[in-house]
């Protein structure tokens, strides 16, 4: 039996629709055995029949209607919330469509889509294995219904179905939507690098397996490719590129392609010791396991946008305009790139909290959301390459060089940082006890990064040019200290909104850039925190406008000394 519960028509009373109306009937012994749907996710009732699901064994719902009617995080929500407390085996979809064949298309495309965020979320959150999600696209899609309403398939009416064959994914569909995979790194030089593999060896074979890879590709500078001296990674010996599918993302700008991030193992389920994902994850696991405390972090990418100019024989790049900061006629310049950078890390589920024209010529800032530290380095290589991919569609370059033109403003990649104990901010100080506003887990930890810098510095700024860029007077941090809401300072506390103003809620670093491996960066960052913390090393005074004259004589050359 199908029940329309929740919304729908204009003549149903969306007060009675709620489908906890039904227990009485759900809990009499003449309906016991009846098998009964609940239909369009029983919207904006989803929870109750999540519960409903979760308690009466002959009751299963479907969420056709919601999807495609509600906006995408409407979907998103709904269908989060009914698989909140349902069995993955009692949920299913229907198009609902009807009278045209678009709304079946519609519906079943959107429901892919939806079902896929949804589940890619939970695996990202731990939720769920990838196995496990794999299994509940075919239960929703497949499985249940035919096992509710007794469809026989035998005759082969259900084709190109997803299938798990001695634990290998097998995707039959995949090479008509997708035509190739690329599996990515970064290397210690900040290089994004992939292979690309045909979407059906992909799935077939090197979704589990991987790729394999030299030692050597680690130690590769920006200058050449080839192990730079010193690095004891040659040739000889290999590691294999192992794709985390909690990463995997569909490209925005090219629909036919799909990219993932990669682990590097030296034999199956064991990390090389050079993989960055790897390193940043095991500080981050010391930071909890000692400390009881996780890291978020909130990247602030500055690029620049160079267009093209034909002069005789020469190619040349030239800023994208000449406008100062802020400026509102920037932004309308390179809207429509800027517009379409946005809608793709949308797409990727990457949050922008803002995005202007910075004060070089031609240069943006697109700030991200703050996360857990390791989605953020992850986030930060996906959202480097939608910008550089959008920008290379509408005929322009986007470059996050630190320093591009040695006469203008340099590029950086500012973290925001912070420290969380669950969802409390442990940074941040309290009205009773406070150091500037940080707590005292703050404030050792900060310790911890102020006292290591120069060290921290070969991670976070890694490349000669990085050096070009952190100049006085740029605010890129070209001193050794700190201070509050000191923009010249490479460590800077922060009181955004909402703050209390004697409080800070995170710290920035200025002197990181894209020519850093984000993981790398951020480990570094962890590691130093950590020995703040072992050590209950303690800040000096922080540096206000009074003190940056005297700080002239404190930068790099001197900074081991000071």
């Amino acid at each position: 039996m199908q029940i329309h519960t929740g919304f729908g028509d204009k003549d149903l009373d969306l007060r009675k629709c709620n489908p906890l109306h039904l227990r009485a009937v759900l809990e009499d012994e003449r309906f016991s055995k009846c098998q009964i749907v609940l239909l369009h996710a029983s919207y904006p009732f989803s929870k109750e029949a999540s519960y409903l699901a979760s308690v009466y064994s002959q009751v299963y719902l479907d969420f056709g209607l919601a999807i495609p009617k509600l906006s995408v995080q409407g979907m998103i929500s709904s269908l989060k919330e009914l698989l909140e407390l349902a069995p993955m085996n009692k949920v299913m979809f229907s198009t609902d469509g009807y009278a045209f064949p678009e709304t079946y298309y519609l519906g079943a495309r959107r429901a892919r889509d939806v079902v896929y965020r949804v589940l890619s979320a939970a695996c990202e959150d731990g939720d769920l294995s990838i196995q496990e999600a794999i299994g509940a696209v075919e239960d929703i899609f497949r499985r249940n219904a035919m096992h509710l309403y007794k469809l026989n398939v035998a005759n082969g009416s259900v084709s190109q179905i997803t299938t798990i064959v001695d634990n290998s994914l097998s995707l039959s569909y995949v090479e008509k939507d997708v035509l190739f995979v690329r599996i990515v790194w970064n290397d210690a030089s900040g290089q994004h690098r992939c292979r690309v593999i045909p979407a059906g060896r992909f799935y077939d074979i090197a979704r589990k397996k991987g790729v394999g890879l030299t030692f050597a590709s680690m130690g590769m500078s920006s200058f050449t490719d080839g192990p730079a001296d010193g690095t004891n990674l040659t040739g000889v010996g290999e590691m294999r590129l192992v794709p985390d599918m909690s990463t995997l993302l569909r490209l925005p700008w090219s629909r036919d392609e799909e990219m993932v991030l990669a682990d590097m193992q030296i034999r199956p389920g064991v990390a090389w010791e050079y993989c960055p994902r790897n390193a940043l994850r095991k500080v981050t696991k010391v930071l909890l396991d000692e400390f009881n405390v996780t890291m978020m972090a909130g990247f602030e990418n500055e690029f620049y946008l160079r267009k093209k100019l034909v002069s005789g024989e020469k190619e040349l790049w030239v800023p994208y305009d000449n406008t100062p900061y802020c400026s509102t006629t920037a932004f309308d310049g390179a809207s429509s790139i800027l517009q379409e950078v946005y809608s793709s890390l949308k797409a990727a589920e990457i949050v922008v909290e803002q995005l202007h024209a910075e004060a070089g010529k031609g240069q943006f800032e697109v700030a991200l959301k703050y996360v857990l530290c390791t989605l953020a380095a992850d986030q930060l290589i996906y959202a480097r390459e939608i910008i550089k991919s959008v920008a290379r569609k509408h005929g322009v370059m986007a470059t996050f060089l630190p320093k591009p033109d040695l006469n203008d403003m340099g590029s950086g990649c500012h973290v925001h940082l912070s420290l969380w104990d669950n969802d409390q901010n442990v940074f941040m100080g309290s009205s009773e006890s406070n150091f500037y506003g940080m707590s005292k887990v703050g404030e050792k930890f900060l310790a911890g990064v102020y006292y290591h810098l120069p060290s921290v510095l070969a991670f976070t700024a890694p490349h000669p040019n990085s050096y070009n860029r952190i100049q006085p007077n740029t605010w890129s941090g070209a001193y050794l200290c700190w201070g509050k809401e000191n923009r010249e300072a490479p460590l800077r506390t922060a009181c955004p909104p909402g703050v209390p103003l004697d409080l800070v809620s995170n710290f920035e670093i200025k002197s990181f850039d894209a020519c850093a491996n984000p993981h790398l960066g951020l480990a570094a960052i962890v590691a130093a925190g950590i020995d703040g913390l072992r050590r209950g090393l303690k800040l000096p005074e922080p540096i206000g406008k009074m003190f940056l004259i005297v700080l002239s004589t404190m930068r790099f050359g001197t900074w081991r000394n000071s």
